[in-house]
């Protein structure tokens, strides 16, 4: 689809058509990126959405453990050394 650029004060801007805007989910607020010369528009919101979701999932299948648990809970030398109760 092309289009035409169109004077709003000082800038620049494009008109997006509203069945665009809707199949792409666009919302008030959006994200413009510039990437490889191309301008990338997305919806604001999609940055972090669902994430409550994931982790919860997450923590129900036990996927939710550090990593290095082992090691962070493994005594020091300063501890060994040091550390007195």
């Amino acid at each position: 689809m092309k289009t035409k650029l169109i004077r709003i004060g000082n800038s620049q801007g494009v008109r997006i058509p509203k069945p665009l805007i809707e199949e792409s989910g666009l919302t008030e607020e959006i994200e413009m990126i510039l990437r490889d010369n191309e301008i990338v528009l997305r919806s604001a919101e999609t940055a972090r959405k669902d994430w409550e979701a994931s982790f919860e999932k997450m923590a129900e299948q036990g996927d939710d453990a550090l990593l290095d648990q082992k090691e962070i809970e493994k005594p020091s030398a300063w501890d060994e050394a040091e550390w007195t109760w």
